[in-house]
């Protein structure tokens, strides 16, 4: 028999033990080893699958939960990244500006901005803008997106790479893993450029991934490009 105390509780709060998963789990499985094997409870069993199927829909809203965070933590982070990029009043402070306070906001090892030009990129005037900025010939934009082959160009590009990569990383070319590329549209009657985002982490930007925020910060970007080269 059950001791006096606990079967008190038990009729004056039925509700606490109806609430609990394992008690209830625990007295099913009771009630078919009482009934045997021959015998079959059609409600545990559904009472089991119900059981199942709330799982997973728990777990499936912990998901979409955990990425609308995600998503929202996302845009917040490009919101600041537009706002730190319109800031700077001159072409050096804007570099300077993307390759520190915009790298740390958005969580990238190595910004790039590749612009295809004629120039050669030893001039005294690109030198003074550092190692942000590179200069490359008419094409290299559309073959380097392209990784070599013969494919219609997309806005942006999200891979991994292998190390070595000195084209673009210069000495940071032995820590990249991953690339995020956005190919910039400066007008009518201009080359195109890239800008380039590189991680050490070699799962930050993979094919996979969304590319919407992206989009938005290169478009925002080279809108403010053009105020520059005009």
């Amino acid at each position: 028999m059950i001791e006096q105390d606990l079967r008190d509780r038990i009729l004056a709060e039925p509700e606490r033990f109806l609430e609990d998963r394992d008690v209830m789990n625990a007295l099913v499985a009771a009630n078919e080893r009482a009934m045997g094997a021959n015998i079959v409870d059609l409600r545990g069993i559904a009472m089991q699958r119900l059981e199942s199927r709330l799982d997973r829909l728990e777990d499936t809203h912990r998901s979409v939960i955990a990425a609308a965070y995600e998503n929202l933590a996302g845009t917040n982070q490009v919101h600041r990244a537009v706002l730190q990029l319109l800031d700077p009043l001159s072409f050096e402070d804007m570099l300077r500006t993307l390759s520190t306070e915009v790298a740390q906001t958005l969580r990238v090892d190595c910004v790039r901005l590749v612009l295809e030009s004629m120039q050669d990129d030893a001039e005294p005037a690109l030198q003074r803008l550092g190692e942000v900025l590179r200069v490359a010939g008419p094409g290299f934009v559309s073959d380097y997106m392209a990784n070599g082959r013969n494919v219609s160009a997309r806005p942006v590009v999200l891979r991994q790479i292998a190390p070595g990569t000195d084209t673009i990383y210069g000495q940071q070319a032995a820590d990249i893993r991953s690339e995020a590329l956005m190919r910039l549209d400066f007008g009518t009657g201009s080359l195109p450029g890239m800008l380039v985002f590189g991680s050490e982490d070699p799962h930050q930007f993979k094919p996979v991934h969304g590319t919407d925020l992206l989009a938005f910060f290169a478009g925002v970007f080279e809108r403010t490009m053009r105020r520059w080269l005009n």
